[in-house]
């Protein structure tokens, strides 16, 4: 996997939609190896073009216009398959952000309106090429202004929910420190403060970063 340039299939049935997504991630430095239009056209794609870094989705396309990108992820990962995933939501839902971060492995989802931002939308892929998790901003604002009384979150003191929140969006420790204008070294200790308070065992990977959001997520959702 190069993450200089990731390699990327795009899936959107609105045409005007595809081609912009297109346009703005070949823009930021990925090579888009086909542009296409229902979920059954992702899966031959992926059985003839080779290594693909990252998946980006429409989680409503043909047929049935409902949540086709996102039982196409499930199914990839029952399959055992790897690939990044970032799915395009016209909706702030926490309940669709949830089930897709269940499915498990490198995931994200954002909305259609984050899109209008190059950047936003090059970094989101980039993450989940990478392995990493992506929230969109409005649903993790969501997230932390109704987690108040939930769970485990009510130990974090005020800076740890912004760290979580931060977390959420898919910031590295390096992103969440330039954000806050703190120490690489201080945001280290408010992370691993925050996911020892919830209960969350020590890891050498992400996986406890990814159950720390999926916390949150299932306390919104409950």
């Amino acid at each position: 996997m190069s993450l200089a340039r990731p390699r990327v299939l795009v899936a959107d049935d609105a045409v005007l939609v595809r081609e912009g997504v297109v346009q703005l991630l070949r823009a930021g430095g990925c090579e888009v190896l086909a542009a296409l239009e229902d979920a059954d056209g992702v899966r031959s794609a992926l059985a003839s073009t080779g290594d693909v870094d990252a998946l980006v989705l429409d989680i409503r396309m043909p047929p049935t216009h409902t949540d086709e990108g996102l039982a196409l992820l499930e199914r990839l990962r029952a399959d055992g398959v790897r690939t990044g995933v970032l799915l395009l939501s016209m909706y702030a839902s926490p309940t669709l952000a949830l089930r897709a971060l269940s499915a498990g492995g490198a995931t994200g989802y954002l909305l259609k309106d984050r899109v209008r931002d190059g950047g936003a939308l090059v970094d989101a892929v980039r993450t989940v090429a990478r392995g990493g998790t992506v929230v969109d901003p409005e649903v993790v604002a969501l997230m932390l202004r109704a987690s108040t009384g939930a769970s485990r979150l009510d130990a974090l003191s005020e800076r740890e929910r912004e760290v979580l929140g931060l977390m959420a969006e898919g910031r590295s420790n390096q992103g969440i420190a330039k954000e806050l204008h703190l120490a690489v070294k201080t945001v280290d200790s408010h992370v691993e403060h925050l996911l020892t308070k919830m209960g969350l065992e020590a890891s050498v990977d992400e996986h406890r970063r990814v159950l720390a959001v999926l916390e949150v997520l299932r306390a919104l959702d409950a």
